[in-house]
């Protein structure tokens, strides 16, 4: 079974008012050719497809042609879509049963059955198959319930508990599933030592896990009150033959597990991530045999092979370029970019020490005869003078909505021991604005 991992395509996002559907078009297409090109037998997209929970027009046509084709022309028999925190779950799912048919399963809030998230896949082989637990975002209502007099620490446990518990939960049906498998494929007349082909189980998940990595500008928020509910990696059961991630838009393993993974984003969503190598992640699970049934109730870990993984980089389809420094020094990049005859959004950053109040305009004069584009322009002189420096080495600018509310805690001298309950608070506010509660 060769399953391709992706993630966090954020469909319809856009860059300080650019719309990228140019970008998500060619991604799509390129993700299309690249199922054929690999005979991908399964796609996995681990959540936010979409940048908000209401997409436009625009947005969903991409997304319902693309999956049309897939089920309509490719060699990949299935694709598994669940809901990250940027995606409505309502949205995702007013379609899941209409989408069935086309061989597509979409997960978009967990139920109060956990089998519900349990998809057994076959390929064209009936003995060839795999177990996917298709965890969608699991939210804090969906996983922890709220006592009077908790604290913060206690708060973070339960979610981390909640969390853990929900993939006990659901890996245990997948092998539950899995021996069921073995044993239906089991000759009565061969021995039960007799080899036997095994079935991997693949586990979904949007999330933060302990150490992951973001960069600025990337938009990844932390999901829970208290930003402490991170799950490290062994907090999933050890039958989980590979886990494809969602949520940090950085490609990268979980605590040095290969076979945990985040594919990260596949297009670059600042100018924070602009230099990354953006991938999907080809995992292959070759056939192998193990031994009966009841050796796999013994030791479940070794039920299935490990999976050959390969990361297949993403082509950019539209660069981003950060250009900063004096005058001089912005007008010289972009003159060189005009050599190399490129059609960068560019982000200029002016830190030089003289006002210049014409500075937007002397840049697009320079661009006047290129196909680049100003995305954004930061003059750091005439913002802090319009808005005063707040600190010493520090101006508005520089800070994120949790910083400036610390700042107002200091400049109100809220004493320590009442900054735990005033910053959970905040937080559950910030996360109640951002988290999609649609019915």
């Amino acid at each position: 079974m060769r399953i391709l991992h992706t993630s966090d395509w954020h469909l319809g996002r856009s860059l300080y008012g650019r719309k990228r559907y140019d970008e998500f078009a060619a991604f799509l297409d390129w993700l299309y050719h690249t199922l054929e090109t690999e005979k991908v037998d399964v796609l996995l997209v681990a959540g936010d497809v979409f940048d908000t929970s209401t997409p436009g027009n625009r947005a969903q046509e991409l997304y319902y042609q693309f999956l049309c084709r897939v089920a309509g022309s490719s060699c990949c028999r299935h694709i598994v879509v669940t809901a990250g925190n940027h995606d409505s779950p309502a949205f995702l799912n007013a379609p899941k049963e209409l989408l069935r048919v086309l061989n597509v399963y979409v997960i978009g809030a967990s139920t109060e059955n956990p089998e519900d998230e349990v998809l057994v896949l076959d390929k064209d082989a009936a003995d060839e198959s795999v177990i996917v637990c298709a965890v969608p975002y699991l939210r804090d209502k969906d996983i922890r319930n709220v006592t009077t007099g908790e604290s913060v620490d206690d708060k973070s446990r339960k979610l981390r508990e909640g969390v853990q518990n929900h993939y006990a939960q659901v890996v245990a049906i997948a092998e539950t599933k899995r021996t069921e498998l073995l044993e239906a494929r089991t000759d009565p007349t061969t021995p039960t030592t007799s080899a036997k082909k095994s079935t991997p189980i693949i586990a979904m998940g949007h999330l933060f896990t302990a150490g992951g990595k973001t960069v600025d500008g990337d938009g990844v928020r932390e999901l829970y009150v208290g930003s402490l509910a991170h799950i490290d990696k062994n907090g999933f059961s050890p039958a989980i033959d590979y886990l494809a991630l969602g949520h940090l838009h950085v490609p990268q393993v979980v605590d040095g597990a290969e076979h945990m993974r985040y594919s990260g984003a596949p297009i670059a969503m600042g100018f924070g991530e602009a230099r990354q190598e953006k991938s999907v992640v080809l995992v292959e699970f070759k056939q192998q045999t193990t031994q009966s049934a009841s050796e796999i109730n013994r030791n479940s870990a070794a039920a299935a092979p490990k999976p050959a993984i390969t990361l297949l980089p993403v082509p950019t389809f539209q660069s981003l370029v950060s250009i900063s420094g004096t005058l001089e020094d912005i007008i010289a990049g972009i003159n060189q970019l005009k050599l190399e005859q490129s059609s960068a959004w560019l982000e200029i950053e002016y830190t030089g020490t003289e006002l210049v109040g014409n500075l937007r305009e002397q840049i697009e004069e320079a661009l006047a005869d290129s196909t680049m584009e100003i995305r954004r322009i930061k003059n750091r002189q005439v913002f802090n003078r319009v808005l005063h420096r707040i600190h010493d080495t520090e101006t508005l600018d520089d800070l994120n909505e949790h910083e400036v509310f610390r700042r107002c805690l200091d400049t109100f001298k809220i004493a320590e021991s009442d900054r735990p309950e005033m910053l959970e608070s905040y937080n559950e506010i910030i996360n109640s604005l951002a988290e999609d509660e649609n019915p």
